[in-house]
């Protein structure tokens, strides 16, 4: 890939329902070719739309185990009683691309890849208020009131860890505006969106037609 240094990851934080998803697909829609999603791996069911491989990997509890016995994730965390994880394959498969790999992880997950040693930026996302966060869960309409509780307190967890430990994250972003928490995203990015782009220019460019 050339000499140029390889992006870091981008770990993007934060409780459910804050908004990761969309900002995720507003950075890639902004920036084609840059970045990449590591698909993670979970035991829960898909939701309507969903497909095995896009948002999610999704495995039996039973081989979930086995591939973490094997030391096959960077990361494990359960979550609402669900098993999620993010595989080291997942994400050196797009690190040889050469584009910015995006983790969508939560606090767990953080602390592993500190652990780990892997070079990401990792961003924390806040919600504008926990009264705004309650809103934006109950207008998915795909959970019940004891989901929606159980995640409102894991919400509430993850929140006081971030005030807490601001040093588990390079940066605390309250995303009450897409708009501006992508550019905000992007300018800590800057280095690595260059790098990406130096590494795509410098590749060779075949100009000759392939054998028939």
């Amino acid at each position: 890939m050339g000499t140029a240094a390889s992006p870091r990851c981008f770990v993007l934080a934060g409780p459910s329902g804050v908004g990761k998803g969309t900002v995720i697909a507003r950075l890639c829609q902004e920036l084609p070719g840059v970045f990449d999603f590591s698909v993670s791996h979970t035991t829960r069911a898909p939701r309507p739309g969903e497909c095995d491989g896009r948002e999610y990997h999704f495995l039996t509890t039973e081989q979930f185990q086995k591939d973490r016995v094997a030391g096959r994730f960077l990361e494990t965390a359960t979550v609402h009683g669900q098993w999620y994880g993010t595989s080291w394959e997942a994400i050196e498969r797009v690190r040889r691309t050469g584009r910015i790999c995006i983790l969508d992880i939560d606090v767990q997950g953080v602390r592993s890849v500190r652990a780990a040693g892997l070079p990401a930026l990792v961003v924390f996302l806040m919600p504008p208020s926990m009264t705004e966060l309650e809103r934006r869960l109950r207008g998915r309409g795909t959970e019940d009131e004891a989901r929606i509780q159980c995640r409102l307190k894991t919400a509430a967890r993850e929140v006081s860890v971030a005030r807490g430990e601001p040093t588990l994250f390079d940066a605390i972003i309250e995303n009450h505006c897409l708009e501006e928490t992508c550019l905000r995203i992007r300018t800590l990015l800057d280095t690595d969106i260059a790098q990406v782009r130096d590494l795509t220019n410098t590749r060779p460019h075949r100009t000759d037609r392939p054998s028939e």
